[in-house]
């Protein structure tokens, strides 16, 4: 049974899809380009997302989280790097992540793993994870958006646009929502 193992796995996609799409809208250079502020630049948040992923992930239930092999304090180092380099980057940590919990049942969710000696139960070091890559990915966005500038195409319902939203899918009632009525 995976129905909870398969939520999570829906929730890490659609976070990675939207970081995804965010990527996509800029050119090569501002992938390097640092944030305002000289903050983190998206190939450097890429690379602690990969990083973070792919120690947390790797020998997920039999391993520590924090791998000797990972240099955490390397991915923040700034880096000029392709969309290639960086995609191919990214998808070391995503892929790690995702054949971690193609394995996993339900029933592990309560075993116990260790993230830097801490202990966690498998589900809370998933919805720790989860957490941490959802922050990272928002200041994808973020950092997308505000490189991109007017050109940006907004990766949700835009605004101004939250009322014709609503009336598209407010027509539509979910099944066993007796008693709701349509705007």
């Amino acid at each position: 049974m995976r129905d909870l193992v398969g939520s999570i796995e829906k929730e890490y996609r659609s976070y990675k899809r939207l970081a995804e799409r965010a990527l996509e809208q800029v050119g090569e250079p501002e992938l390097s380009a640092p944030g305002p502020g000289e903050g983190n630049s998206l190939a450097v948040i890429c690379w602690h997302v990969s990083g973070n992923l792919r120690s947390r992930f790797t020998d997920f239930l039999t391993s520590d989280g924090e791998k000797p092999w990972r240099r955490r304090d390397e991915e923040f180092d700034a880096r000029s790097v392709s969309r290639q380099e960086l995609l191919a980057k990214w998808e070391q940590g995503w892929i790690a992540m995702l054949d971690a919990l193609e394995k996993l049942e339900d029933e592990d969710l309560e075993r116990t793993i260790t993230i830097r000696g801490e202990p966690h139960r498998v589900h809370e070091a998933l919805h720790r994870s989860l957490a941490h890559t959802a922050y990272h990915v928002g200041q994808i966005v973020y950092l997308a958006k505000a490189l991109r500038g007017a050109d940006w195409t907004y990766l949700s319902i835009p605004p101004g646009q939250s009322e014709t939203f609503n009336r598209k899918t407010g027509d539509k009632q979910a099944p066993g929502a007796e008693g709701s009525s349509k705007r």
